[in-house]
This record gives structure tokens, sequence and C-alpha cells, in this order.
């Protein structure tokens, strides 16, 4: 051996040609074509429910008589007044559809906000606590759970009243059940860590080990859940809309639009058409976008 070789030392890793946590998540998140689509989709769909008033044609709830069910301008009888038609009473259903957006996405913001913070006050208390506490907790995420989602959330609004407000709040209990379980199990799994203990030897009191320490450390797959209950309220916000326990007329929102629409599906199917469409293509770009999500934040699925 020379003697180059026995005085070489020891190279150096250099940390500044490892990429930083966001360019790692994109590497990641951008190998799913679908999510990337659904992100920039999403991201149009804030950009029009913010400008919505600019953005719309026409007034969501302004009435022109003399256009009732006037079909889309492609369609012979259709005017570029209305691009996509309008309603039994005169309503530009384009207008109506931009502005329904923005009710979409404020039902996704506060069902997922209210859901998330009951799920994981309830979830770190019971995994944090254990006992007696734990158990009554689970016992009655399992009675919520063993409901059908969609029939307990039309009871908790037959019950509070029908309204938007109303429904939001249904649908936020009915989704609790599952940000309870899943911060429950990722507690379970980090407070047996060594940092855990080593803050909890330093002096660290509950409240602090729950919310600073072992928290942060949850929050992967919760984001996940998140990005897929934001579907979920919207779909199910859309349903109650539709059966008429949900936004009350003439609220621009998908799901009422549904049904006001029922009665002319068969001479009128640009009035049923366009907000089903609205609804399957939001639901569709958010559930890709958060299997984005899942395979970019979660360990088991990257490649090493």
């Amino acid at each position: 051996m020379s003697d180059a070789t026995l005085d070489r030392e020891p190279q150096a890793v250099d940390d500044t040609d490892r990429p930083g946590p966001f360019r790692e998540f994109w590497s990641y998140f951008s190998e799913h074509r679908g999510a990337v689509i659904g992100m920039w989709f999403f991201i149009g769909l804030i950009i029009v429910a913010v400008l919505a008033d600019v953005i719309a044609p026409h007034a969501p709830n302004q009435q022109y008589r003399d256009f009732l069910l006037t079909p889309p301008v492609w369609m012979e009888g259709g005017t570029w007044q209305f691009i996509l038609g309008t309603d039994a009473v005169g309503r530009d259903i384009l207008s109506r559809l931009i502005h329904g957006a923005r009710f979409s996405l404020f039902i996704g913001v506060i069902v997922v906000s209210i859901a998330v913070t009951g799920g994981i006050t309830l979830g770190l208390i019971a995994g944090f606590f254990r006992g007696t506490v734990d158990t009554l907790i689970m016992r009655l995420m399992d009675i919520i759970l063993a409901f059908p989602s969609l029939l307990l959330a039309l009871v908790l609004v037959a019950i509070l009243g029908p309204s938007l407000i109303n429904a939001m709040i249904a649908i936020a209990i009915v989704l609790q059940p599952h940000y309870v379980r899943l911060t429950r199990a990722s507690v379970l799994n980090e407070r047996t860590k060594d940092y855990v203990t080593s803050a909890r030897l330093a002096g660290a009191g509950p409240l602090r080990l729950m919310v600073v320490t072992i928290l942060p450390n949850c929050m992967a797959p919760l984001i996940v859940q998140a990005a897929l209950s934001f579907s979920t309220a919207i779909l199910d916000a859309a349903a109650l809309g539709f059966l008429g326990m949900g936004a009350q007329p003439p609220t621009p929102e998908w799901g009422t639009m549904l049904a006001e629409a029922r009665e002319f599906i068969q001479r009128a199917w640009w009035v049923v058409t366009f907000p089903g469409l609205a609804i399957l293509i939001t639901v569709l770009a958010i559930n890709v976008m958060g299997d984005g999500l899942r395979d970019a934040l979660d360990p088991k699925l990257k490649r090493s």
C-alpha cells in the first residue's frame, strides 16, 4: 500500500449537498403527475373563489325572465351572454358555479378546522393519559363510526335544523373520529421514544409534552387526512344540500343547485350536469392531491 494511500484523510460529508426539507418533499410530490395537476386545479379554485365577484359575468341570484332554461352557447338557442346556459328562473349557471366555489372552499376549511382541532385534542388526551379516559373517548368514537356517515350527518342536521352552518357542524362531528384514532395511534407510537423520555426527565409537564414535544412528530399523517377530509366535506355538504338539509335556496351551493334542477333533468340537461361536474372534478383533484401528499410525507413510501 502506498504512502499516499496511508496519508489520505477521510473526506467529510458536505451537508450543503443534501436537499432541504421542502426540496425533498417537492421531489417526491412532483413524481405523482396527477397530484401536481390536482394541486394546480385546487390553487385555481382558490383564485376563482376569492375573485368570484370580479370573474363572474352576472350576480349569482340575478334573474333574467326572458332567458328561462337557455341552453349553453354551443347549442341551438344559446347565447354568449350565458355561456353555460341558465336555470329555470333565468339565473346564469356559470356565475352560480363560480360563486359556488367560494361556498365549497368555505365548507371545506370550516369543517376540517373543527374536525382537526377537536380530533387532535381528544386523540392527544386519549393517547397520552390512557386508562379510563382513553377507553371513554375511544368507545364514543366507535359509536360515531358505527353509523353511516351521511345518515348520521342527516340526523344531526334534522335535530339542529337545516342550514349550511348546521350542516358543517354535523359533517365535522362525523369526520372527527378519524382524527382521534389517527392522533392516538401516532401518540402511542411516539410517547415511548427517547426524545420524549428526555423531555420528561428535563421537567416538561404533560401539556408541553403533548403539544410541543409529541404533536409536531404526528403531523404528517394528519396533514394527509385533512386533505382527504376536505373533499369528503365538500361531497357530504353537496349531498345534504341535494336532500334539502344543507344550504338553502337561493344560495349558489353546488348541491343545492342540483336539488333545484331535479325536475328539469330530461329537458334541460345542462342545469344538472355542470354542478355535478364541478363537484366531481373538485373532489377528484383534492383526492389525487391527497394521494401525492401521502406519498411525499410517509417515510415508508419513500425510496431509499
